[in-house]
């Protein structure tokens, strides 16, 4: 009888990891230290809780994030499915309502055959036996230490920041209004600021009172979550040139057209709970309170959740890992996720999933294999492991893009016939892919 495979953490690749290998009738046990044992950032014990933006990112053709969603889609990922089931209103973005997409996915698993929760903490890594590493980016320190055993390198971090969610019976209905940038769907709820309001918000941002980082830490963040008040550092309208540019945002009744705008993005399908776009934040308790409330629609606003900031740990793939996710030294062993190096819900799911392929591909004697480098999973993954990184390139993060694809054989300058191009190729040479591994 086979043995059960471990997987370390219920997070979006753990989870889609064990859902992979169940189906394909390989047990595994499924372990996750929550609720016993929290993090900074999580909030209950579901598995695959969102921690951070409840989006997962863009659905519109020609852009990274919807071809990674097509491939997901051909290799059939139960993460995404759900996802897409527990949508809320987010104009041409898949979010999703956090508590409801971790209950589904919490309940899916726990009614999959072949797949056994362990409600614990995992202090060390099983010493045989396949083992698939997702314990995310806030693994205990336990955990954290006996991993360093296994690598070349030392894990790295970085920061990440959460923005604050606020109820919806407290925003200024009169002030802040539904519109969407450049007439798209109007998702949003957008809160205008005047020029003075905004150099007001821009100062009292750069002089408030943060949470200190760790004595032997420095200011490490990942772009794509860089603090409000680090980005209002940069200089007086980059706030205007980001999260609060006012491009496309006209009133819908007046046609109004504002110096800069707050956007708000529902939390729950109900619409009872917004999340403050791009607002991701290291201030005390009290500073939010005080400063968000100076944005004239929610002068009132009550918090269901504050802004925080947490260390991220994650590996230097280039030193450690394969384009499959495995160490270099112990091929036993696969290190999937944040923790493996890749950015984003949907880039972790991927990771997972691709592990639990060739999990099965081990156990059927067959050399594990990433999908081709012309398609947004293949790629992302090679890169993780410095496969075609630039000279000089330091390990960090690695989410969708472009980018990172094999070039086209041919020279097209539109970038939109470009892209349709790669996009075709990528599930074209995918589904080969697919094939070849019996999936």
């Amino acid at each position: 009888m086979l043995d059960p495979i471990n997987i370390i953490g219920g997070g979006l690749a753990g989870t889609q990891a064990a859902l992979t290998l169940a189906a394909r009738g390989i047990p595994c046990c499924l372990w996750e230290m929550r609720p016993h044992t929290m993090t900074p950032a999580h909030r209950s014990g579901n598995l695959a809780e969102l921690v951070c933006s409840n989006s997962l990112g863009s659905t519109r053709p020609g852009l990274a994030s919807s071809l990674l969603k097509a491939e997901l889609r051909l290799l059939g990922s139960h993460i995404l499915r759900i996802a897409e089931d527990c949508t809320v209103p987010a104009g041409g973005a898949l979010a999703v309502d956090r508590d409801l997409f971790a209950a589904r996915v919490n309940s899916l698993v726990e009614s999959t055959p072949g797949i056994e929760i362990i409600r614990e903490e995992c202090t060390e890594i099983p010493s045989k036996g396949i083992v698939i590493v997702a314990a995310g980016p806030l693994l205990s320190t336990a955990l954290a230490t006996n991993l360093t055993d296994y690598l070349q390198q030392d894990t790295l971090y970085f920061y990440d920041a959460i923005a604050p969610i606020v109820s919806d019976d407290s925003i200024d209905h009169s002030i802040a209004f539904t519109a969407g940038r450049h007439e798209q769907s109007p998702d949003y709820l957008n809160c205008p600021l005047e020029r003075d309001e905004y150099l007001n918000l821009v100062n009292e941002l750069i002089g408030a009172k943060t949470i200190p980082l760790h004595d032997l830490d420095r200011g490490i963040y990942y772009q794509a979550c860089m603090p409000i008040e680090e980005i209002a550092r940069r200089g007086p309208d980059s706030l205007r040139f980001g999260p609060l540019s006012p491009i496309g945002i006209h009133h819908p009744e007046t046609g109004a057209a504002y110096y800069a705008v707050v956007q708000l993005r529902r939390e729950n399908a109900d619409g009872t709970a917004w999340n403050i776009v791009g607002f991701q934040t290291r201030l005390t308790i009290g500073e939010q309170k005080r400063v968000f409330r100076m944005i004239p629609a929610l002068a009132g606003v009550e918090f269901l959740r504050f802004g925080s900031a947490h260390r991220n740990c994650y590996v230097d793939g280039k030193a450690n890992l394969t384009n499959t996710g495995q160490l270099k030294n112990e091929s036993r062993i696969f290190i999937v996720g944040q923790l493996g190096g890749v950015e984003g819900y949907l880039e972790s799911t991927a990771s997972g999933l691709i592990a639990g392929v060739n999990v099965t591909a081990l156990l059927d004697g067959r050399e594990p294999d990433a999908p081709p480098p012309t398609t947004m999973i293949g790629a992302m993954l090679r890169r993780v492991a410095g496969e075609n990184a630039p000279d000089g390139t330091k390990p960090e993060p690695v989410g969708a893009q472009y980018g990172l694809l094999s070039g086209l054989e041919i020279n097209v300058r539109d970038k939109k016939n470009r892209r349709m191009i790669m996009d075709k190729r990528a599930l074209i040479d995918l589904a080969a892919w697919i094939k070849s591994q019996d999936i």
